[in-house]
Parts: C-alpha cells; structure tokens; sequence
C-alpha cells in the first residue's frame, strides 16, 4: 500500500526543485514522470542499441556518439537531464546511473543530515561501465576508463583507470 504522506511529500519535494508549484504544478511533474517512465521502458527492453540511445535522449539524457547501450540499463527516471554521456562510450546490461538520493521513506534520516541529493554524473568520452555497476549521484567516471563488472561506484574515476569493486577503487592505471 502507498503511504499517502510519503508520496505527497516527494512529489512536494520534486516540484520544489522543478519550480512548479500549485495543482498545475502537480500535473506537470506527473506528466513528466510519465514521460520518462515512458522512454525509460522503451529503452530499458529494446533489443537494438540505437533505439535505447534515441529514448534515453528523449528523456534529456544528453548522449555523444558512437555510444553503445545495452538492454537493461537503468538511467536516473526522475532527473534524466542530470547524466551525460560522452562520445564512445559503452554501458553494459543490468547497470545503473543515479542522479538523485532520496531516503524517501524516513524523515528522521532527511532531518539529520542525509536529505534528498540531487548531483549531476558525467561519463566522459571512451570510457566502459561493464556489466551489473552502480554510478551514484556526483559521480564523474574519467576518460577511457573501465568499471569492472558488478562495481560500486561512489568517486570520481580518474582517466585511464581500471576501477573494480564495491566500493570502486582504482587497480590499474592505463598507459596512454
């Protein structure tokens, strides 16, 4: 069941940082949820790289070229326009990129310092998230870098790194 106070307080919270406000402004952030949600599972289940990317992008993911998208990638469904994906960049199936943290359940935790975070994440250019990793909000993952299959990743990725692990942490330095 749907706790009514929870769900009236994030989407408060949502409309607070879109700048909406009023019954107006619950319907566009509704109608904008569903949007994505929309483009989300039409990329999250298509077979063909290029059809995730075109979804991802009508979400305001902002995607480079020559980029690779498994099926099943999970990208940020409430602040897609925080995460951008530079040129030749390849993402592997089951992985996710968040742009916010929301302990959205628990008001003691947000009045105690761990309040709804909402950070941009970067993936520069030639860099590849293997299989089944995490990128947390803030996140920057460097140039022609790789994230090892199943990592965590709470840092910035250095350029030309190997990371590995949860949490992620450098293994090897590429020679460029």
């Amino acid at each position: 069941m749907i706790n009514s106070k929870n769900f009236r307080d994030n989407e408060q919270e949502l409309m607070d940082y879109y700048g909406y406000v009023g019954f107006g402004g619950r319907i566009k952030i509704r109608i904008k949820f569903l949007k994505s949600w929309i483009f989300h599972s039409l990329a999250y289940s298509s077979p063909l790289p290029s059809w995730s990317i075109k979804f991802q992008r009508m979400r305001g993911v902002k995607i480079g070229e020559n980029c690779h998208i498994s099926p099943y990638v999970l990208i940020d469904l409430l602040h897609p326009e925080l995460i951008k994906i530079e040129d030749n960049v390849t993402i592997s199936s089951n992985s996710m990129i968040f742009a916010h943290v929301n302990p959205s359940a628990n008001d003691f935790l947000k009045k105690h310092g761990y309040p709804r975070t909402i950070k941009s994440v970067i993936v520069k250019k030639g860099a590849v998230i293997s299989v089944g990793c995490i990128i947390i909000a803030g996140v920057t993952i460097g140039e022609n870098a790789i994230v090892g299959a199943g990592s965590v990743v709470t840092q910035d990725v250095p350029d030309y790194c190997v990371v590995v692990g949860n949490p992620a942490r450098v293994v090897k330095k590429i020679d460029h």
